[in-house]
C-alpha cells in the first residue's frame, strides 16, 4: 500500500527512558552459553546496556511524565490536544484504553480524541499515518503521538534471543498541520507469519494458568513460558532482509528520489547485527543508518523510531538535507517506510524516569 500526504509536520519527540539500566553482564548467568559465547554474542548483536521499567511502572506513567514536562516547557498547550493516539503493545489494562487514562489523569477535555492501537515494531508510522489522517479533518490543532512500551515484563530472563535485548520507554510526537513537502508511506502487512513474533498467553484465547506460566525449554536451551515473547530469530531475520531492501527501493522509485537525497534513514533498531546487514546490502554508510540505540537503551520496539530521530538527528540549514526515510519492521508481520522532511521538527529530547 503507498499512500501520500501533504502539508503534515512532526513539530516535537520527547523521549522517556526508566532510569533502571542492566547491563548484558549481568544476565549472562541465566543463558546457556559459556562465558566466550556470550560475549561474542554480546560484540555481534552490539549488546550493551537497556533501560527497563520498574515493577509498577506503566506505560501510561512514562507517556504522562513526557506530556507534564512538553507542557511545563511550554512545548504545547493543553487547550491545543485534540487527540491522543497511543499505539502499544503492552497496555496498562485490557480494559480500558490506556489513552484514556492518560487523558483523564492530564486533565484534558472531553473532547479530546482517545485512540489505542496495538501493534509493534511499524507501530510509530502506523500511528503517523493514523495522526495525519485525523489532521485532515481541520478540527484538531495538534496530536499528541505516543509510541510506548514495556515489554521487558514479558521476557523470561532465561531467553538469551530476547532477554538481552528488550529495553522500555515511551517517545510522545507532536504533530500538526503545517506546510510542507509530500510525504511518501508504503505499509505491508503478512499476517500468515505472525507466530514469528508472539506472546502466546494472557488474551482470550489462551488465559493465564498454572499451565500458562510453566517454564519450558527449547531445542537451544532458552527458557519461557506461553505468557513470555517467543521469537523465531531466523524466520524474523530473512523476512527482514527479503522485504525492508525491497521497500526502500520501491517507495524511491515510484516517487522519483535517489538515495543520495534521504539525509538519514532512521530505522527501528532490533539490534546492531541486522541494521549493519541492511546497510551493507543497501549500499547505505553506516552514519546515515544510526545502529547505536539498542547498545544504549534496548530495542523498545516502534518507541526506537523516534528515540532514534531524537539521539541522531542534527538538523541542517538547508531544507532539502533534511529529508529522511524513516523505516519499522517487525510484528504482525509488519513492514513500514516513510519519507519525510523534518525541518520542522523544532525540539527534540531524551529524559529519564526514576
Amino acid at each position: 500500500m503507498l499512500l501520500n500526504f501533504k502539508d503534515k509536520v512532526i513539530s516535537s519527540i520527547i523521549s522517556v527512558i526508566p532510569d533502571k539500566k542492566i547491563k548484558f553482564e549481568s544476565g549472562m548467568k541465566n543463558y546457556n552459553f559459556s562465558k566466550d559465547q556470550n560475549l561474542k554474542l554480546k560484540k555481534i548483536m552490539g549488546f550493551g546496556a537497556r533501560h527497563v521499567a520498574k515493577k509498577k511502572m506503566t506505560v501510561s506513567d512514562l507517556s504522562i511524565h513526557g506530556i507534564k514536562f512538553l507542557i511545563k516547557k511550554n512545548i504545547i498547550k493543553k487547550k491545543d490536544i485534540g487527540a491522543i493516539i497511543l499505539v502499544t503493545q503492552t497496555p496498562d489494562h485490557i480494559i480500558p484504553p490506556t489513552s484514556n487514562i492518560i487523558q483523564s489523569k492530564l486533565n484534558l477535555s472531553n473532547n479530546t480524541l482517545c485512540l489505542d492501537i496495538n501493534q509493534g515494531c511499524a507501530g510509530y508510522l502506523i500511528g503517523l499515518m493514523v495522526s495525519f489522517n485525523i489532521l485532515n479533518l481541520k478540527k484538531f490543532k495538534k496530536i499528541l503521538l505516543i509510541n510506548a512500551d514495556v515489554l521487558s515484563k514479558k521476557v523470561s530472563k532465561f531467553d538469551r534471543n530476547s532477554h538481552p535485548l528488550i529495553g522500555d520507554a515511551a517517545t510522545i510526537s507532536v504533530v500538526e498541520n503545517k506546510k510542507n513537502e509530500k510525504i511518501f508511506l508504503s505499509l505491508n502487512m503478512d499476517g500468515k507469519n505472525a507466530n514469528f513474533l508472539k506472546i502466546p498467553a494472557g488474551g482470550i484465547k489462551i488465559p493465564f494458568s498454572k499451565f500458562t506460566s510453566k517454564l519450558k525449554t527449547d531445542k537451544s536451551g532458552n527458557k519461557r513460558s506461553l505468557e513470555n515473547l517467543f521469537m523465531k530469530g531466523d524466520e524474523v531475520y530473512l523476512f527482514i532482509m527479503n522485504t525492508v531492501p525491497k521497500m526502500i527501493e520501491s517507495i524511491l522509485k515510484k516517487n522519483k528520489l535517489y538515495l543520495e537525497q534521504i539525509k538519514y534513514f532512521f530505522f527501528h533498531q532490533p539490534n546492531k547485527f541486522i541494521l549493519k546487514k541492511l546497510s551493507e546490502k543497501m549500499n547505505i554508510d553506516e552514519d546515515k543508518m544510526p545502529n547505536n540505540i539498542v547498545g544504549m537503551y534496548g530495542n523498545s520496539s516502534g518507541a526506537s523510531i523516534p528515540i532514534n530521530i531524537c539521539k541522531n538527528f542534527k538538523k541542517k540549514s538547508t531544507r532539502k538535507d533534511n529529508l529522511v526515510c524513516l523505516a519499522g519492521f517487525g510484528v504482525g508481520l509488519t513492514w513500514a517506510s516513510m519519507i519525510i522532511n523534518l525541518s520542522s521538527l523544532k525540539f527534540k529530547k531524551i529524559i529519564k524516569l526514576s
